[in-house]
């Protein structure tokens, strides 16, 4: 049987509000899963019932077709959106307990240590207390707690909020380092072109609900085409009050257009050419940013009717 993390049809309520309707996905073994929605979708909500922290009113949790149970959750890095860290304690020394928290030994736990403090660039702030370091490196930190015990699975809540490009960059290299040994990994973000390029399945959550999964390429696949139109004299608004034609945006003589079915593009270049010349006329799968806002701002079933 492959290991996989499965979220199998779990549902949560808190008295009125509906946190998780019914969710089901799958985390791969090797694989990097992006989970993305808006805030209070119920991407930390199901995180925290993976871990245990919350019970699932109904639906299940697995890892490698078993239920999780507690010696299973505790080969799970969970990383909190929320800092988890003692702020005075310091930093060698907080994850040196933590580490034996999991059970490995003295030596062991040192090791583990100092290579990751390493390899996530705080070996100079070892003696530091946490409090002392910037919102980064704490962020750094934060990371190596949930990698010093050798997880078999990572859970990650916002893990790049508040990096900068080089850190980013090396978490990322972290989590494709941890994919590539086989660990499932699964991480929310409100970064959707980190997302974009970082993971290779990603699951778009809307109140509670996982409303698309698939890979980048067949998330976008299945969205709206878009045309793009690249003519530098041409006004704005251009090509407002062209037949089954909605613009999306337009700056720098760029122009992103969707076309209603049976719109004829013919019509669209043909304005275009009438503002001076054309430098691009082609169409465009949009990006999972762009994918991301229509999925959320499309009516629900309930406002639809």
């Amino acid at each position: 049987m492959t290991r996989q993390l499965e979220i199998d049809g779990v549902s949560k309520r808190y008295g009125d509000v509906v946190a998780l309707q019914g969710i089901t996905f799958e985390v791969r073994a090797g694989e990097i899963f992006g989970l993305v929605g808006s805030n209070g979708a119920g991407k930390t909500t199901a995180m925290r019932i993976v871990l245990g922290v919350l019970a699932a009113d109904s639906g299940a949790v697995r890892w490698d077709g078993r239920a999780l149970d507690r010696d299973t959750r505790r080969k799970i890095g969970y990383m909190p959106e929320e800092r988890g860290l003692y702020p005075r304690m310091k930093v060698a020394e907080q994850l040196i307990y933590l580490t034996r928290l999991h059970g490995m030994s003295p030596a062991a736990a040192r090791a583990s240590v100092d290579d990751w403090m390493e390899r996530l660039g705080v070996a100079g702030r070892r003696d530091d207390d946490v409090i002392k370091l910037s919102l980064g490196n704490q962020q750094r930190v934060q990371l190596a707690a949930a990698l010093v015990h050798d997880p078999e699975i990572l859970v990650l809540d916002e893990p790049f909020s508040g990096l900068d490009p080089v850190a980013v960059d090396v978490m990322s290299g972290v989590l494709r380092d941890k994919a590539d040994t086989g660990v499932p990994v699964m991480f929310s973000s409100h970064q959707l072109d980190l997302v974009e390029r970082l993971c290779d399945r990603v699951g778009i959550v809307r109140q509670g609900r996982m409303v698309a999964a698939g890979t980048v390429d067949e998330l976008r696949a299945g969205g709206p085409e878009a045309l793009i139109v690249t003519a530098p004299d041409a006004p704005a608004g251009w090509a407002a009050g062209l037949p089954g034609v909605t613009v999306l945006d337009q700056s720098g003589g760029s122009t992103r257009l969707t076309l209603d079915d049976g719109a004829d593009d013919q019509a669209v270049l043909r304005a275009a050419l009438a503002t001076g010349p054309v430098r691009e006329f082609a169409r465009s799968r949009p990006s999972l940013t762009d994918l991301f806002r229509h999925i959320v701002s499309a009516p629900t079933e309930g406002e639809a009717a």
